[in-house]
């Protein structure tokens, strides 16, 4: 790669490739938000933000910076919380925003698939599944700004892994341009197809590091008729997992969402958000939000119902609550996704996006919070998250009296206590957010040797000159 930057003939060429309003350039004042992350932790700089607006257009572009040794720093909605989608502080990288190839181009409902550019939100890809009566399930926080390219990129996982997998588990086939400048037309339904590498779950979660999706094919599945949501109140974590068993056991395997919620964060999201409320009688030390749907209605509430009063009659639930009508449905999980929020608004804090099995979650949450408390007295935790596959968000708040920047100087510090104690249960650093620049350097200490020289190995033949995503990942 040319760490000297591009030449002013390179960017021109390369303002010219993405088309008619395709370039921004440094005087430009849209150009400011792309250039920092939603919690401000990365900035970057660079010449020239492309927006090309066709595949060929993203081929043309790369075919330049192959040629040139320009690094590419694909974007998406600017969603991501490991830097991965920002470009360094050199000024050499370009950023190449898929923003403007957004639209869906195929659904085939009997096929159970549609075909969407890269640029496509998830909510528009959510609403274009509905309109054919049709789910796709991934759902996150950010989902009316991230865009597919992005969530596929970094594997992303939300709150229905549980049921359906995470963006990996999701897409088909792929259309990518890869670092020499060819366009990949991976575009297949196929769900079966054992003729060789897996390319599509290979550039899945592979942070743009070795090409650029501009399409995928994903999967759809029936919608729905039928959707119960409780709220509960828990006797501890344990009670959490085997709370989970029971309903899955109840339902067939039908539950979708399973989410706890710290008593600390639900605090932060009573406090900071207007028209929240508690919904049980009594506080609680913690808490799930749980959702089980099916595609026949009748029988669901029954069952949860019935499932809840057992828990509470053997002590694993304090007490419940199911949403009797859509807009109760909303302000529950309102209690959830305003978590990340409500911890913003309070203050500066530091985040662990891990996993663990699933039976070790409580074991794991006792242990981190001994850890950091111990280490750093007043600080606050607030777990949260996924419980249902096993990925918590062990996020931290600074203690009320200390200095942010001082707290946030820590952050190392405190990564090492966190990702020692899930290594030692057998877990991962990085559940659905990614490496990026974040825990680039971090990975070392996890990963093997041998895992560690594959990924590099797979990256030096795909791209040679390290244009793509430079210094991300790897």
């Amino acid at each position: 790669m040319n760490m000297s930057g591009p030449s002013a003939d390179t960017l021109s060429r390369l303002a010219d490739a993405a088309g008619p309003a395709g370039a921004l350039r440094p005087d430009s004042e849209d150009l400011a938000r792309y250039l920092v992350e939603w919690r401000g932790l990365f900035h970057g700089e660079t010449p020239l933000v492309l927006r090309p607006a066709s595949v060929d257009a993203v081929a043309a572009i790369v075919r330049i910076a192959h040629e040139t040794g320009t690094g590419l720093v694909p974007q998406g909605g600017n969603t991501g919380l490991v830097g991965g989608q920002i470009p360094d502080m050199s000024g050499s990288q370009v950023i190449v925003s898929l923003e403007r190839m957004n639209s869906v181009r195929t659904v085939d409902p009997l096929n159970n698939t549609m075909i969407v550019d890269a640029g496509c939100t998830l909510q528009t890809t959510q609403e274009a599944a509905a309109s054919n009566n049709r789910l796709f399930p991934l759902s996150l926080a950010s989902e009316g700004s991230c865009q597919v390219g992005g969530v596929i990129s970094t594997n992303a996982g939300g709150t229905a892994v549980l049921r359906y997998g995470s963006m990996r588990d999701l897409v088909l086939g792929l259309e990518a341009v890869l670092p020499n400048g060819e366009i990949w037309d991976g575009l297949s339904g196929l769900r079966k197809d054992n003729t060789g590498y897996d390319l599509t779950r290979l550039l899945a979660g592979a942070e743009g590091t070795l090409g650029i999706i501009t399409g995928a094919v994903v999967k759809l599945f029936p919608k729905p008729r039928a959707t119960e949501t409780a709220f509960a109140a828990l006797r501890d974590p344990q009670a959490a997992v085997e709370l989970l068993a029971r309903l899955q056991d109840a339902s067939g395997g039908l539950v979708s969402t399973f989410e706890i919620i710290s008593d600390s964060g639900f605090e932060l999201t009573l406090r900071h958000f207007e028209g929240a409320k508690d919904p049980l009688s009594h506080p609680s030390d913690w808490y799930v939000l749980a959702e089980v749907t099916a595609g026949t209605d009748g029988w669901l509430r029954t069952m949860l119902e019935t499932a809840l009063g057992n828990a509470i009659d053997d002590g694993l639930v304090l007490d419940a609550t199911l949403a009797e009508s859509e807009t109760q449905r909303a302000a529950l999980w309102a209690l959830r996704e305003n978590m990340s929020e409500a911890q913003k608004l309070e203050g500066a804090s530091i985040k662990h996006d891990v996993s663990v099995p699933v039976s070790s979650v409580p074991a794991f949450l006792q242990q981190a919070t001994d850890a950091v408390t111990a280490a750093m007295p007043g600080v606050r935790p607030v777990p949260f998250g996924h419980i249902g596959d096993g990925n918590i968000h062990f996020n931290l708040s600074q203690p009320i009296a200390m200095d942010p920047q001082a707290f946030l100087d820590q952050w190392q510090a405190m990564n090492d206590i966190v990702h020692g104690i899930v290594a030692s249960l057998g877990g991962s650093i990085s559940a659905e957010h990614g490496i990026g620049t974040l825990k680039r350097d971090e990975i070392k200490t996890y990963k093997s040797d041998v895992e560690l020289g594959v990924m590099r190995a797979i990256k030096a033949a795909l791209d040679p000159k390290g244009i793509m995503n430079p210094g991300k990942l790897l």
